[in-house]
């Protein structure tokens, strides 16, 4: 089973409670979406390879770590996981970026996939799938789909707010994938919504209905 992770450091939870606050407006959420993507980023990225390179300091050779040149890829699912990408690339800017769009069937809550652009070299990259929320879950099943039938095999999920039945639908359906939150939440309401959850990311990121 992969890891799942609750992110809860202090100014994670107190940048969470700024954005699930209904009087949030779009340019503050925004940000502030993008500040803890990025201080979830410094967690999810902790087991990342590193190698040794030797280098002059002003004092003497010394042999340091640097990256080993594992490749990354952060990809948003359409629309809201834009909202997480730039605080990402602010820690690691040489990730390149993919993108999945989902939809969502109002009537039977089943995403349907309507876009899919990659790097071309996804099989050797760690991803970095992310979306705000982690609902149902369907929509991140669907996309982690897609990205092991092109040949991706090295994924973590980043949301900032997970529910129970979601997290528990990922697992059965992705073992392998590692799942990493800022908060697990108490449930799912009849609509599908995270409870207490923030809402409709994508429609609070964009200033949308």
């Amino acid at each position: 089973m992969g890891k799942f992770q609750v992110i809860d450091h202090p100014l994670i939870q107190h940048k969470l409670t700024i954005i699930r606050d209904k009087n949030c407006g779009t340019k503050v959420f925004r940000e502030v979406v993008n500040e803890i993507a990025m201080l979830m980023a410094y967690e999810v990225s902790r087991d990342m390879p590193l190698e040794d390179v030797e280098i002059e300091t002003p004092i003497t050779v010394s042999t340091q770590k640097t990256l080993s040149g594992k490749k990354v890829a952060i990809v948003p699912i359409l629309r809201a996981g834009i909202g997480m990408v730039d605080g990402i690339l602010e820690l690691i800017p040489a990730a390149k970026v993919g993108h999945i769009g989902l939809f969502r069937d109002e009537e039977t809550l089943e995403p349907n996939e309507y876009f899919f652009k990659m790097p071309e070299d996804i099989d050797s990259r760690q991803l970095f799938i992310v979306d705000p929320m982690l609902a149902t879950g369907g929509s991140a099943i669907m996309a982690i789909d897609s990205l092991k039938k092109r040949g991706a095999s090295n994924m973590k999920f980043v949301c900032l707010v997970a529910a129970p039945e979601g997290v528990k639908a990922l697992q059965d359906a992705h073992p392998d994938v590692d799942i990493y939150t800022a908060a697990l939440d108490d449930h799912l309401n009849e609509q599908g919504y995270i409870v207490p959850g923030l809402g409709d990311a994508g429609d609070r990121l964009f200033g949308t209905k």
